[in-house]
This record gives C-alpha cells, structure tokens and sequence, in this order.
C-alpha cells in the first residue's frame, strides 16, 4: 500500500468513505451550506400567473400605434383585477402586478406619451414586451434541486419562492482536528527559539470552515506512545479525525503505531507527492482517520487534495470532486523530484502564475499567502514550460 500514487491514493479513500445517513429536519434560515437529503419538487408555477416585468400601461397589442384612454384602476402589485377594458382603453400597471386576461403587452412608462387622461401607444411596440407569463421560470413539479446537493443562497430563493419553509438535510458531520509534536506551542503561549507555533490545526480548521465543515479542536498530542494511544481512544465518536504530524518515520513519531493500538486498519500510509509523501489514511472503526504530515504546506495542502472531497462525499454531496479548470502557464518552472508534485500559484483571468517559480519548502508558511490555487505536476516532468495549458484547482 505504500507509495501509491495520487490517483490511486484518491480513489482508495473515496471508496472507502461511506455516506452518512442520518436526517435532520431545518428550518430554511438555517439551510446554508447544508446537504439535501431530498428532491426539491416545485409546489407551484414560477411566476404563478402573469405578471408586468415593469412599470408602465397594460394594452391589447393589436393597438400598437394608437390612442388610449386610462382605466381609472390602477393595478398594483398584490392586487387582482378582472378583465374589464373598455373599448380604446389601457390599464395603468406597476412591477410585479398581476396581468387582467385582456392585456398582453406593458408599454414602460418612458417611451408612453401621455396626455391628461390618454395615453399615445408607440408603434414599434413588441408583442409581449414586459409580459412574464405563468409557469416561465419553471411549471408545478418540476424538479428544482436535486437531492445531494449543497444549499446555497440561489437554492434558499428558490425555496422561498415555492413556500418551502423547512428542508430534509444530512446531518453535520462531527470532525475533529489535532496536531502532534512536543515542539508546539499554541499561539496564545509564550515559545522559546526552539519552539513552534502550533499552524496546523488553525489552518486546518480554518480550510474545513471555507468549505462549509465545522470542526472541533483536539489539542497537541505530546510526542509520547501511551497518551497518544489513549488520546484515539478516546476520541472514536467522530465521524472525521484529521491529525498533522507523527506520521513520517522518526523516533518520536508514535501516531501509526498509537492507531494501529486502536483498531486502525490503513487505506494507505504513503503517497508519492509533494509535499506529503508520509500521508497516511485509513478506517479506525466508523470513523475515517486522515494523518497529514507535520509540516504545514503538506498539511493544508493534502487536506485540500484529499480531506474536503472525502467530507463531502460522507456528507452526502453528489458532487464531491474538485473542479480543474484550464490555465496558461505564465512563467517556465523546474521540477527535480521522480514524485508527482503540488505546485502553488496565483491564477488571475485564466493564468497561472507560479508562486517561488515552483521553489517551495514544505515546512514554509508565506508561499499559502501568495496563492490561490495549485496544479499538480504528473511525476517524471522535468519542465513545464511558459505558455503550456495546465490543470488547475482553486484552493482559496
């Protein structure tokens, strides 16, 4: 199982990640960024009758080019008025009013010439012009939004819109993040020169939170067999945990060793990219286990590449891959390494231009500020080259 490469290594944690089935019931207000748990079906037609587009005078079309008398109702919107033109008459209509059955086309207000109680109706008047029939946005059941798919704001319009006041949702996920090392300090504590800050965990808390996951806080695991056993144990309520750090082959690297104590059973436990060669990934119980490396660049990045597709997968969301989109390379950048590689970039209106020419330490914090984007670089290319078609991910 070692070395696998990322496609392999992908498609392993994506079979093994099962959908959670558990449903709640939400109101809408707090149905952002949930996943449906079923079929959204049009209760009504959209609009549901004939509308005015604008403000202006309601007319038969057939009288394009003549002189009107005003209908002394003036149709508002929320008010619905029986067909009751006279002959040569117009209604005066505001946005979003209902249309009586004896009009078919506005006249907007600005190109109506008006003279005390008649109004000119131009000549060059288009057939339905402002005229929103019943059932043009959608008809009564039709399917609006699929099951498995993540609500956003454009989802919770529609749902307003058809009176939908509460939604079926998969539950959230419970994930908790943790890091491991003596070294580490939290940012609120005083570190000496030999110490580290603790990055990991707020980063990757952070990335979870800009997909729409939330997660608990594990703390620092000390670098210590026995509690870090214990620490596993203790937390297998989870349906995700993500650590960083303790997974390469140093002495004082006890995670696998404390997860196998615990029933780990590993999808895989090395891959051949980089950054994030030792990522190991595997099953400990229900619960799915993802160990980043410890340095942060492979931390938040292999969270990126394999840590959000899962969450969505077990979420329930029909589309959990990354979407690539193509870009022109700007400047010509190395690669040395036989692994595939993560390379790190800003793309702006469709380029990409590589952050460090592609130079970047794994242990390294700014090169994430300078970026917003990646392109993974297949093993064995030597050069990619200025003005080369690469594929791209958005990550911030």
């Amino acid at each position: 199982m070692a070395g696998l490469n990322f496609e392999e290594a992908f498609e392993k944690l994506i079979n093994a990640a099962k959908v959670k089935n558990e449903i709640k019931i939400v109101p809408l207000a707090q149905a952002l960024g949930k996943v449906l748990a079923e079929d959204i079906i049009s209760s009504r037609d959209l609009p549901p009758y004939n509308n005015s587009a604008l403000d202006g005078y309601a007319v038969r079309y057939t009288e394009r080019g003549t002189r009107l008398r005003i209908n002394k109702t003036t149709i508002f919107a929320g008010v619905s008025l029986d067909a009751c033109l006279g002959k040569d008459e117009c209604y005066k209509i505001m946005t979003g009013a209902k249309i009586p059955a004896d009009a078919d086309t506005i006249v907007r207000f600005e190109d109506a010439c008006v003279e005390g109680e008649f109004v000119n109706i131009p000549e060059s008047l288009k057939q339905n012009d402002g005229f929103r029939a019943k059932g043009e946005e959608c008809k009564k059941g039709e399917l609006l939004v699929p099951k498995g798919a993540q609500i956003n704001a454009a989802h919770i319009a529609l749902f307003a819109a058809v009176g939908v006041a509460c939604v079926k949702v998969k539950s959230s996920l419970k994930i908790c993040v943790l890091s491991s090392g003596n070294e580490l300090k939290e940012p609120y504590e005083h570190a000496t020169p030999d110490q580290l800050y603790n990055i990991n965990s707020y980063a990757l808390i952070a990335l979870l939170s800009s997909f729409g996951f939330e997660a608990d806080y594990g703390g620092i695991i000390p670098d210590d067999l026995e509690k870090t056993t214990r620490f596993f144990h203790d937390i297998k309520e989870y349906d995700v945990i993500i650590s960083s750090g303790g997974v390469s082959v140093g002495e004082a690297d006890f995670v696998k060793e404390a997860l196998k104590k615990n029933g780990f059973e590993a999808i895989f436990t090395s891959i051949n990219l980089k950054p994030g060669k030792p990522t190991t990934c595997g099953t400990m119980g229900k619960t799915i286990v993802l160990s980043m490396a410890g340095n942060p660049l492979a931390a938040i990045l292999n969270t990126f590449l394999f840590a959000i597709p899962c969450l969505k997968k077990i979420q329930g969301e029909s589309d959990f891959e990354h979407k690539s989109m193509e870009a022109v390379n700007v400047e010509s950048f190395k690669l040395k390494d036989a692994r595939a590689n993560v390379v790190m970039g800003r793309l702006e209106n469709g380029k990409f231009y590589v952050t460090n020419k592609g130079k970047i330490n794994s242990g390294e914090v700014l090169p994430l500020s300078k970026s917003n984007a990646i392109s993974i670089v297949s093993a064995g290319t030597p050069l990619v080259e200025k003005g080369d078609i690469i594929k791209v991910y958005r990550i911030f």
